[in-house]
């Protein structure tokens, strides 16, 4: 029986040939983008059709709007990585980006008045110190994080806003000579709305990722909690996957957490 090929849509065509103009360099990043309109006369297809492929590449992350002014290449998305704990400010520097802080809060709480399950997460007494901070990460001058932290006092007593507006692992190992061990996170799929996506700069509701993590000093030591919002246009998860596992292991996993096996 003779094989049956099946067109890709327009927009699928149209978006193929705008990634190749991104991706071969004949539009470098910064620059701006062909309007709805080039599109349209360069394609010879409809509005609704340019519309479409050009929302496709902002959703990727390899293209910007900015409204009132038009859309713009974006530089590579920065890669976060699933395998081990990286410092933002190394990450950053890695994608060729300039990072950047802004502690939005800072101050010194007990952990008695921390309502949710931070205390207990943490292994401490209720009347044991935390920090509460709020930073603000940035990338070139864009705001790319939105990161609400606990960290347990009495590891690292004398942290100040000075500090934290620099990378807190590298305080950690260097200044306090903290040996970290690990941490334990979770990353769930969000829509980023209200003040959040004002301070990330993003519509209402955009994409976003929140990372939910408990690092640990060596021995298993809690150190910090925190819940973490990425922007989805401005990062990928990467991670190494092994090879297939034994049915009956995949099969025990599915029946420990929920997940389903592939």
């Amino acid at each position: 029986m003779a094989s049956v090929l099946v067109k890709e849509p327009i927009y699928y065509q149209i978006n193929s040939h705008l990634r190749q103009l991104i991706t071969s360099g004949e539009c470098p990043v910064g620059s701006k983008f062909l309007t709805e309109r080039q599109v349209c006369e360069r394609f010879t297809v409809s509005r609704p059709t340019a519309n479409k492929a050009l929302s496709s590449l902002v959703s990727e992350g390899l293209l910007e709007f900015r409204k009132g002014v038009g859309t713009f290449v974006r530089g590579p998305a920065i890669n976060y990585n699933l395998r081990s704990l990286v410092s933002f400010t190394e990450e950053a520097l890695a994608a060729g980006k300039n990072p950047g802080t802004q502690v939005l809060q800072f101050e010194r709480v007990v952990a008695k008045d921390v309502l949710d399950e931070v205390p207990e997460t943490l292994q401490v007494a209720s009347g044991n110190p935390l920090y509460y901070m709020e930073r603000l990460r940035l990338v070139d001058n864009l705001p790319v994080i939105l990161e609400r932290r606990y960290v347990v006092a009495e590891h690292c007593p004398d942290l100040t806003p000075t500090i934290v507006s620099g990378s807190l692992y590298s305080a950690w190992a260097e200044k306090y000579r903290l040996a970290i061990e690990g941490g334990d996170e979770s990353i769930r799929a969000v829509n980023i709305r209200g003040g959040e996506a004002r301070a990330l700069r993003v519509r209402d509701g955009a994409a976003g990722m929140l990372v939910k993590s408990v690092g640990y000093l060596v021995g298993r030591r809690p150190l910090w909690f925190e819940r973490t919002l990425y922007r989805g246009d401005a990062y990928e998860f990467h991670n190494w996957i092994g090879g297939m596992q034994p049915i009956s292991h995949a099969r025990g996993k599915f029946l420990e957490t929920g997940e389903k096996p592939i």
